[in-house]
């Protein structure tokens, strides 16, 4: 079956703060489709958590519709996005978000044995999914035993065992040192250009963004500009950023 294409049209997403209402999203249209690998940038408070939150349908839209593929969010029941979101969609956070008690591998194994996979298939595929992000020697290490970027890696293993559609990460490298952080990039990268994988990246750092395919930058809430192709050298999505949201 093709990958899908992730099309939101007029996002918008407020939220209760006492008395005032925010609006974090407004009027968002965004298309990702498949094997690309997009970078959102844009200052704190521009709404590119809550982009991504959407996309991964952990949050619904105050206004706006998000299509995966043929299927639109607001159409499905709880149990219907939750399988989405299990067999489609790896999310990544800034922080990994391990169980301590678990070594790599079944960290890695436990969304597919949520699924109901059996637990040889579970524990292959994560095996599997280590060696892609080049953890296949820390299999039985805990998180305590692992740095940082080791644990990012296997945050990553797991968001991809279910070799979803599309997998977002917010900040993946906001947590780590330059040269951790380049692995994950490093690992991304190749994730899009061998197995096709889709990605989009919220990410603070131009040289982060670099590695994308295009560069979509966000300010009070809505889409600026982007940037692709030649365009994306750290030094030229700066420029970018700072003449965008001044």
């Amino acid at each position: 079956m093709d990958k899908a294409t992730i099309r939101a049209k007029q996002l918008s997403r407020d939220y209760q703060m006492g008395e005032v209402t925010v609006r974090a999203l407004q009027g968002v249209d965004f298309v990702v489709t498949p094997g690309e690998f997009v970078a959102i940038m844009g200052p704190s408070g521009s709404g590119k958590s809550t982009l991504l939150h959407l996309l991964a349908g952990l949050e619904l839209p105050s206004e706006g519709t998000i299509q995966f593929g043929d299927q639109i969010y607001g159409n499905l029941n709880d149990r219907d996005l939750s399988i989405l979101r299990r067999r489609k969609i790896g999310v990544v956070f800034q922080f990994f978000n391990l169980l301590p008690t678990l070594n790599a591998v079944e960290n890695v194994a436990l969304p597919l044995l949520l699924d109901g996979k059996p637990v040889r298939y579970c524990h292959q595929q994560a095996e599997e999914a280590l060696q892609r992000v080049g953890l296949e020697g820390r299999s039985n290490h805990t998180p305590e035993r692992l740095s940082g970027g080791e644990q990012q890696r296997v945050a990553m293993a797991r968001a991809m065992v279910a070799q979803p559609d599309v997998l977002l990460a917010d900040e993946p490298t906001g947590n780590l040192d330059r040269a951790s952080g380049d692995q994950i990039l490093q690992v991304m990268r190749r994730a899009v250009d061998k197995f096709g994988q889709t990605i989009v990246m919220v990410t603070h750092d131009a040289q982060a963004a670099a590695c994308a395919d295009r560069v979509v930058f966000l300010s009070d809430g809505h889409v600026l500009d982007e940037i692709r192709g030649d365009n994306l050298t750290p030094e030229a999505i700066s420029q970018a950023q700072s003449r965008l949201v001044g």
